[in-house]
């Protein structure tokens, strides 16, 4: 599996990868997104790829995009083409929703969901004609309890046939029925073997939910990625609860970076998604690999936890900005 290669990697940021869904489209739900009032295709495409450099040369090695990012895989592909020398990443995609906007921040539909085998034919042209070889992994974006893709099994069969091929295979994850979406994505096989070797998810302060399903996807033997560790930016600057930036100020850091090293004491944590839109928020959230946060501290964040319904019902009312 391509992970193995970030086992040899021993920067203090091996285990922050870098995710594209910020900068590879003008709109996202964030709050804390540092862009410019100017969204066109260049000033992005700039803004990407002097982030992919910044996380390179400061020991990122994950990088993460989907189809739906707008132009994230394109840009991405433009990087490691401008970078021949950069071999020691791993490059991941997901396929399951189109962007649909049309680069206007202000749409009525940013991307459409269809986990249909139509869907999976036609995006994973389009993703292996813009990464090739340098793609390693292609995941289900975004499963749910009532997702298709966990019982078609015409899709199971068509990223069977991937996996076979050399492609590792693996699922996000959406809503607040995570743990019990990993759990059915675990007991997916293919020719009597698992199909998925990775798990990506939705794990912060505010909603730890999916911990334990996490725990039993590691020990099973999937890679865990964690996606949204600073809550779509509810955990970073201004947006960030009191006691939240009281700890950070014990640790001489920002609250960002208190939040993702909540997220990287987790002994299954194996990559932590940075999803900076700036430099400057990159290297914040950088300097979570230096913070060592004692017990105390830990348990003090764990009282920011919020019930899953309210928390996705919050995160479904941000607006696209």
């Amino acid at each position: 599996m391509p992970f193995s290669r970030l086992d040899r990697v021993t920067t203090p940021a091996a285990h922050i990868g870098f995710g594209l869904a910020a900068v590879g489209r003008p709109g996202y739900l964030d709050l804390d997104r540092d862009l410019p009032g100017q969204r066109t295709v260049e000033q992005l495409r700039q803004r990407t790829h002097e982030l992919l450099d910044a996380a390179y040369f400061q020991g990122v090695r994950y990088f993460d995009t989907a189809r739906s990012y707008g132009r994230g895989e394109e840009f991405l592909a433009e990087w490691l083409t401008a970078r021949p020398e950069v071999q020691d990443v791993v490059v991941g995609s997901k396929w399951g929703y189109t962007y649909v906007a049309d680069w206007a921040v202000d749409a009525e539909t940013h991307e459409v969901k269809d986990h249909g085998a139509a869907a999976l034919a036609r995006q994973w042209a389009e993703s292996s004609e813009l990464l090739g070889p340098r793609l390693d992994l292609y995941q289900i974006h975004s499963l749910t309890p009532d997702s298709p893709a966990l019982t078609d099994t015409g899709v199971h069969a068509a990223l069977g046939r991937l996996a076979a091929d050399g492609m590792t295979i693996g699922f996000s994850t959406s809503g607040p029925a995570q743990a019990d979406t990993i759990r059915r994505a675990l007991a997916v096989e293919v020719d009597g073997r698992p199909l998925f070797r990775t798990v990506q998810c939705t794990y912060n302060v505010l909603e730890p939910s999916a911990g334990e399903a996490l725990a039993e996807a590691h020990d099973a033997g999937l890679a865990v990625i964690v996606k949204e560790a600073l809550a779509n930016g509810r955990l970073a600057g201004p947006a960030a609860p009191a006691a939240l930036t009281a700890i950070a100020g014990e640790c001489g850091a920002e609250p960002d970076a208190v939040a993702l090293a909540f997220v990287l004491r987790r002994p299954w944590a194996d990559v932590v998604l940075s999803g900076a839109a700036s430099v400057a928020q990159l290297h914040t959230n950088l300097a979570a690999a230096a913070v060592d946060l004692d017990d105390g501290q830990f348990d003090r964040l764990t009282e920011l936890v919020e019930q899953p319904e309210p928390y996705w019902r919050h995160r479904a009312g941000l607006p696209w900005h």
